[in-house]
């Protein structure tokens, strides 16, 4: 099948790009497959500190899931159900990584690329690509709990006009509504994303993940989450990165964090 998902680790962050150029980085089941495989193999290792999900090319971050798998995998009310399994699977593991994740968002962001990129806790975007939710167009149901993370990025207007309409969503409108964090010129998004990947990756790891975890028990209200965040902040707090954070600062110099 079609498609697969290039992964490279170096100076703490994790680049991920989707591959389907053929079909602007639709993605398949096994795409699909591989991001749940990354996002369980990377929530162990320390050595990522950020994580970058990307579409291969300039045209799009992606066009949906690959609809050449729909006569199969999704071609009755059983197959949808299993699919959007599958779909929610992946999206559930991103969000659960310990450490932040970043879509760069280039040309088209559409369909299940757009709950890929909600599903990342920041988005960069090139000030002309755009985001789009056709399932009104295809006639299909949209899972709830991926209309629940689209409306907690994208917020309640703007989930209403991306369902409601199946328009497309201007990333300049997107990044009005709080939902891209940073938009650039097409020509300078890779290196105003660089910029900010580059910053998150020379802070307290430790810190992130307690940060990380706290904001999703306050949106979720999830006790377990809660109680993750609290033994996070209290391990931070505890860490030797902090004694080196406080050791920095008293000798104005750039901390050296270990992550222990």
């Amino acid at each position: 099948m079609a498609g697969s998902i290039a992964i490279t680790v170096e100076g703490g962050i994790a680049r991920l790009v989707l591959t389907n150029p053929e079909r602007r980085n639709a993605i398949s089941s096994a795409m699909w497959r591989a991001l749940s495989a990354f996002a369980q193999e990377a929530a162990g290792r320390t050595d990522i500190h950020v994580a970058v999900l990307r579409g291969a090319g300039d045209l799009a971050f992606s066009g949906g899931a690959d609809i050449s798998d729909f006569d199969t995998a999704r071609s009755d009310a059983s197959g949808a159900q299993s699919y959007d399994e599958l779909v929610e699977g992946a999206c559930s593991a991103l969000e659960s990584l310990p450490f932040p994740t970043v879509a760069l968002v280039r040309g088209a962001c559409v369909g299940a690329g757009a709950a890929l990129a909600a599903s990342c806790d920041m988005r960069i975007a090139a000030d002309d690509a755009f985001f789009a939710i056709p399932a009104a167009r295809l006639g299909l149901g949209y899972d709830p709990r991926g209309m629940g993370r689209v409306l907690r990025v994208f917020g309640s207007q703007g989930s209403r006009q991306l369902f409601f309409t199946a328009d497309r969503l201007p990333a300049t409108r997107a990044h009005a509504l709080g939902a891209v964090d940073a938009i650039a010129s097409p020509a300078e998004v890779d290196a105003a994303a660089d910029r900010i990947l580059q910053r998150i990756s020379e802070n307290a790891p430790l810190t992130l993940k307690a940060a990380k975890l706290a904001i999703r028990a306050a949106e979720t209200g999830a006790a377990a989450l809660l109680a993750d965040a609290r033994r996070a902040t209290a391990l931070a707090n505890a860490s030797a990165d902090y004694r080196e954070g406080r050791r920095a600062f008293a000798e104005k110099r750039a901390p050296r964090f270990s992550g222990s």
